[in-house]
């Protein structure tokens, strides 16, 4: 029986970790954490916020994926926005959902990410 999620991978390109760790540390808010010594060597990042993982991984053949995405819940939505805004993330509202405010933006390796706050 499936209980949670206990994270999401993502793919990013080779040498991209430094834009990343800005991205994920800086803008989300999101803390690095690290990878046990056998999965460092591969390269990539790992970070969480609360219960929220998310996992970075090197791809030699990197394509970001233009659809997929994780959904992510935050509260103060339009704060989150404010702040993603001001430190030069891109920020795309969408009304699409009625029982939820939400936006995506991209990560520096072009990651599609969802935000979302229940109404």
């Amino acid at each position: 029986m499936l209980t949670a999620v206990d994270h999401v991978q993502l793919a990013a390109p080779p040498g991209s970790e430094e834009r990343l760790r800005a991205y994920y540390v800086d803008v989300l808010g999101m803390a690095e954490v690290p990878k046990p010594p056998a999965l460092a060597a591969r390269g990539g990042c790992w970070f969480e916020a609360g219960a929220v993982r998310l996992h970075l991984g090197i791809e030699a053949d990197f394509r970001p994926a233009g659809k997929a995405h994780p959904g992510l819940l935050v509260t103060g939505i339009e704060a989150y926005a404010a702040r993603l805004t001001a430190l030069g993330a891109p920020v795309a509202w969408d009304t699409a959902l009625p029982d939820r405010k939400r936006f995506y933006s991209e990560d520096p390796a072009g990651n599609r990410l969802e935000f979302l706050e229940p109404r």
